[in-house]
């Protein structure tokens, strides 16, 4: 069995490193677009909309703006996702956890 005070100062690292990656994320800004641009959404790493542009031309069709809308910001959240699981990934690789534990 390994010292466990070694243990603790391994786990107190870890959970700085977290911290540091979690607040990296949160200034981290993605951008996603639908409708050729027409529509864009900007989260921030920690899945949060910052923002949303539209297009003055697409926003006659309300049925049609609402869809972009939501295709924007459903990419825009998937993206920023995927950036928050490679972050956390790439910190936990040599830990040995199953995927999705953290």
């Amino acid at each position: 069995m390994q010292n466990p005070m070694k243990m603790l100062k391994q786990v107190q690292q870890m959970q700085a490193k977290m911290a540091k990656v979690q607040e990296e994320l949160e200034s981290e800004r993605i951008e996603a677009g639908a409708g050729g641009g027409a529509v864009k959404a900007v989260v921030s790493g920690s899945q949060k909309l910052i923002s949303v542009t539209v297009d003055p031309e697409v926003a006659a069709d309300v049925e049609m703006l609402q869809d972009l809308v939501v295709a924007a910001v459903n990419e825009a959240m998937d993206r920023s996702r995927q950036v928050a699981a490679e972050r956390m990934g790439a910190l936990t690789a040599g830990l040995g956890l199953p995927p999705g534990l953290l």
